[in-house]
C-alpha cells in the first residue's frame, strides 16, 4: 500500500479519514521498559479515557478475535494499533498478534506505538511482522530535561536512573526515529505538553524531527497524576499555540483523543468492546440453541 493511501485511510492520520475509518487498539503489550513521571498503567479501569489503561490484557489469540469480530461486522475497519498498556516493544505478543493480524488480513493498516527505547533494536521485528506505520513518543531533547519527565529506563537487562536513564532513552529515540524512517515507515511523534518542564523543548522536537522526515507531530496535554499530579493540565489555547509554533517545522495532528489501550470504533465514539464481544457470544449461544 503506498503511503499517501495509507495515510488516507488512517484515522490517527487524517483528520479526514478518523470520521470514515475505525481502528482498534489490541491491550496485548502489558510490560514496559521505562516509567514515565505522569504515567499509571491500569489494567482493570473500565471509567476512564486516558492512554495506559485496558479493561483486560489479551492474549494473542483473543486479540486476532477481536479483530475478526469487526471485519466479520463490516465495522469499517482500516487500522489495528497496539499502544500498551505497556510499551508494545518491550513484549514479545506485541509481534506475535502482528504477525498474526498480517498473515490473516493484509490489507488492514498495522500500527505501532512506543516510547522508542527498544525502536532500533526492534524495527526489522516491526517490518517484518507487516508494521507500516508508527508513534514515537519524545518528550525531551536535553537530558535534563529528560531526566525531570522519566524516573527510571530499562535496557538490555540494566537499569538507569537520573542522568544516565535520560541519555539512554534519548539517544534511542532519536536513533529509532531515524531507523524507522529510513526503513519507509510513515512516523508520527507524540510530545505530551508538560507546563513548566518541556514546554520550551517542544518546538525543538518539531523541528529535529521534521528535518528528518517525520510525516506528522500531535501536541498532547499533560495528564495530572502519579508523580505530576500536582501539576496543571494545559489549557486548550495553551495546546493551540503551541501546536501552531511548531506548524512551521511539521505538520500538526489536532483530533487526538488520548485513546485508552484498548480503544475501538471511530474516534471519539469508542464502543465498549468487552460488551460488544459478550453480546456477539450471547447471539452465537443462542443460534446453537435453537438450531
Amino acid at each position: 500500500m503506498m503511503i499517501k493511501n495509507i495515510i488516507k485511510t488512517h484515522p490517527c492520520f487524517s483528520e479526514e479519514a478518523h470520521h470514515k475509518f475505525g481502528r482498534i487498539h489490541l491491550p496485548v503489550a502489558p510490560a514496559c521498559n521505562i516509567q514515565c513521571r505522569y504515567c499509571i498503567r491500569k489494567y482493570d479501569c473500565a471509567n476512564e479515557s486516558r492512554p495506559g489503561i485496558t479493561s483486560k490484557v489479551l492474549t494473542p489469540e483473543e486479540a486476532l478475535e477481536r479483530v475478526r469480530a469487526l471485519v466479520e461486522r463490516n465495522e469499517r475497519l482500516s487500522v489495528v494499533g497496539i499502544a500498551g498498556p505497556g510499551d508494545p516493544l518491550a513484549n514479545d505478543t506485541t509481534f506475535e498478534t502482528l504477525r498474526a493480524i498480517n498473515r490473516e488480513f493484509p490489507e488492514l493498516i498495522l500500527c505501532v506505538s512506543t516510547n522508542g527505547l527498544y525502536l532500533s533494536d526492534r524495527l526489522e521485528d516491526l517490518v517484518r511482522s507487516g508494521v507500516r506505520s508508527l508513534t514515537i513518543t519524545i518528550n525531551a531533547v536535553m537530558p535534563e530535561t529528560a531526566e525531570k519527565i522519566y524516573s527510571w529506563v530499562s535496557y538490555r537487562g540494566r537499569k538507569y536512573t537520573g542522568r544516565d536513564a535520560a541519555e539512554c532513552l534519548l539517544c534511542n529515540q532519536w536513533r529509532g526515529l531515524r531507523n524507522a524512517i529510513d526503513a519507509g515507515l510513515i512516523v508520527k511523534v507524540n510530545s505530551v505538553l508538560i507546563p513548566g518542564i518541556n514546554d520550551e523543548e517542544i518546538p525543538l522536537i518539531a523541528w529535529l524531527a521534521g528535518v528528518r522526515g517525520a510525516d506528522l507531530m500531535n501536541v498532547i496535554p499533560l495528564i495530572p497524576q502519579a508523580e505530576f499530579r500536582n501539576l496543571q493540565r494545559p489549557t486548550h489555547d495553551e495546546i493551540s499555540t503551541m501546536r501552531n509554533i511548531c506548524r512551521n517545522y511539521m505538520p500538526q495532528m489536532t483530533h487526538c483523543r488520548q485513546c485508552r489501550a484498548d480503544a475501538c470504533g471511530i474516534l471519539g465514539e469508542d464502543k465498549d468492546m468487552e460488551l460488544e464481544m459478550l453480546n456477539a457470544r450471547i447471539g452465537e449461544e443462542y443460534c446453537e440453541m435453537v438450531n
